[in-house]
């Protein structure tokens, strides 16, 4: 695991380095519409700084890969690897978040919460919205509040797609919905090592 200054690449190392200041004690919509840009940026410069390992894929789902974690765990970089078929639950984070997608095609089915939240993990009754597709150098965001709540993933058709995810926090636990039955679960994710 990548932690503090020990980085491979000084693009990297200035795009935490900018993050880091761009959200200490700030709104998290503030936070994505700093960040946006330099993710933009970044994932053009991704060759100088991403290695093998973090293009790990797993057969049976899409696979997280740690390119940085802070010690403080106020951020935290992933790169995801999706192939054909591979889809997050319905989810949320949490957290704001910035993505950039490397290669291939990235889909997000949106979910609208009718019911309000009340801190409740159950009666939660969610609708489809709409779906994005996003395209090699695309960049998207998310806020917590109100619950940005989606499944993102690659369709069967389409081939493997490689995205870049920083996270206003260490992403080790979410929350997962059962759109059905109307409830939610807090949940441990795990990662690759890098």
């Amino acid at each position: 695991m990548r932690q503090g200054l020990d980085m491979a690449s000084s693009a990297l190392e200035s795009f935490v380095s900018q993050a880091a200041a761009h959200t200490r004690d700030r709104d998290p919509a503030d936070c994505v519409l700093a960040l946006a840009p330099l993710m933009l940026e970044l994932i053009e410069q991704a060759p100088t700084f991403l290695e093998p390992r973090h293009y790990r894929s797993d057969p049976n789902h899409y696979a997280r890969n740690l390119v940085y974690a802070a010690p403080d765990a106020s951020l935290s970089l992933y790169t995801l690897v999706w192939s054909p078929g591979q889809w997050t639950p319905v989810h949320d984070h949490g957290s704001w978040g910035v993505v950039g997608v490397l290669k291939g095609v990235l889909e997000e089915r949106s979910y609208v919460r009718l019911s309000p939240d009340r801190g409740a993990d159950e009666g939660i009754h969610l609708v489809r919205g709409g779906v994005i597709l996003l395209g090699r150098g695309a960049v998207t965001s998310f806020v917590p509040n109100p619950d940005h709540i989606h499944v993102t993933g690659v369709s069967a058709q389409r081939p493997r797609a490689v995205s870049l995810h920083l996270y206003g926090r260490t992403m080790n636990s979410f929350n997962t919905y059962d759109v059905a039955a109307g409830t939610r679960r807090r949940v441990d994710v795990v990662h690759n090592e890098s």
